[in-house]
């Protein structure tokens, strides 16, 4: 349902829950109160409606309509338009979800328009309805408690990014490849939670500046104040987060590299082993060769002298050099003969 809450406030009391937006009207004529009234996801026609009784600027209503607007404060002649982005961690999922509140506050009205489920006005409303001397104080009080618990909500968001971060820091020395991953996405986190408030810090200056001549209540000014110095404080806080975020980034970077170049160096030294082996490898296959020429030469020299051996050693009758006298001197010599000329080729060959 689109019309979330809708009451009218006079004296800082509830006094009417109009059923509708055209009751809320008259109510307010005759009772010359506040009109405070929650929207969720209105329809155009709706919010015209409030526009036209409002008088609110056709800019500030577009915005409202079509939503996706950074966090910014405009003023129109008697009326402020406020945009915030409030947020909200989701445990489960290790998120943030971002939401989108209009704020329009003039004289005698509050009209808030709601794009999610953040933030809770319903309990803003409550507080302020306990606290009727805060109330009776009109639109900037209700302003006031509006952005103070916006800025509250931010909080838990900021706690549990936090606890994210010093879960990385754990992952970044035990080897988690995911860690890259998780580093870049809550940078980005981060980054969207640093659009949704450091706008904030010279709005609420802006609303300071302009108390005095608007004629803000003091107790509201003080408000503001402090609501300016949660906003510091939660700048700080985030723009320490990314720092950090920053340094984990690059000790992975660094981490990463260092893996990279002792793998570098495993992969040069088992080259290198391989290498060795491979020239000792050689080396063993040369010695093997020079030991079968050797072999091969010494077998080569022994072979002239074994065959002419043979040859005499067959004893047949026929043989002229059996009965020549200088068959057995001329054998003899044939082997040293052969024998030595091979030796001299093997030798010159170098495989001896």
């Amino acid at each position: 349902m689109p019309i979330i809450d809708n009451a009218v406030y006079v004296d800082g009391v509830r006094t009417k829950d109009p059923a509708s937006l055209d009751e809320t009207y008259e109510l307010l004529r005759d009772m010359h109160g506040m009109a405070w009234i929650g929207l969720y996801r209105p329809s155009a026609h709706e919010l015209r409606s409030v526009a036209d009784e409002f008088d609110l600027h056709h800019l500030a209503v577009e915005d409202a309509l079509s939503g996706h607007q950074r966090a910014k404060l405009e003023r129109y002649g008697d009326t402020l338009f406020i945009v915030l982005r409030p947020a909200r961690y989701i445990d489960s999922e290790e998120r943030v979800e971002f939401g989108e509140l209009h704020l329009f506050i003039g004289p005698g009205f509050v009209v808030t328009v709601r794009h999610a489920e953040s933030p809770n006005l319903g309990a803003v409303r409550h507080r302020l309805e306990a606290n009727r001397d805060l109330l009776k104080l009109g639109p900037d009080a209700v302003m006031y408690a509006i952005l103070d618990q916006v800025i509250d909500e931010y909080n838990p968001v900021l706690g549990g990014l936090e606890n994210d971060i010093d879960e990385i820091e754990t992952q970044l020395f035990s080897g988690d490849s995911t860690v890259a991953k998780r580093i870049y996405d809550l940078i980005g986190e981060v980054i969207e939670v640093q659009r949704a408030v450091h706008p904030l810090a010279p709005m609420m200056e802006a609303l300071l500046r302009g108390g005095e001549k608007y004629g803000v209540e003091l107790e509201v000014q003080r408000g503001l104040r402090d609501v300016l110095d949660h906003v510091l404080q939660i700048i700080g806080r985030v723009d320490t987060m990314r720092d950090n975020l920053q340094n984990a980034l690059t000790v992975q970077s660094t981490l990463a590299t260092q893996e990279s170049n002792r793998e570098m160096q495993r992969l040069a030294e088992a080259s290198l082993d391989q290498a060795e082996a491979s020239r000792q490898l050689s080396e063993t296959s040369l010695k093997q060769g020079e030991e079968v020429k050797k072999v091969s030469a010494w077998a080569a020299i022994l072979f002239a002298p074994s065959l002419i051996t043979g040859i005499y050693g067959m004893n047949f009758d026929n043989m002229p050099e059996l009965h020549w006298d200088f068959g057995y001197p001329m054998a003899i010599g044939a082997m040293l003969l052969v024998s030595t000329i091979l030796f001299l080729v093997f030798k010159r060959n170098r495989w001896m």
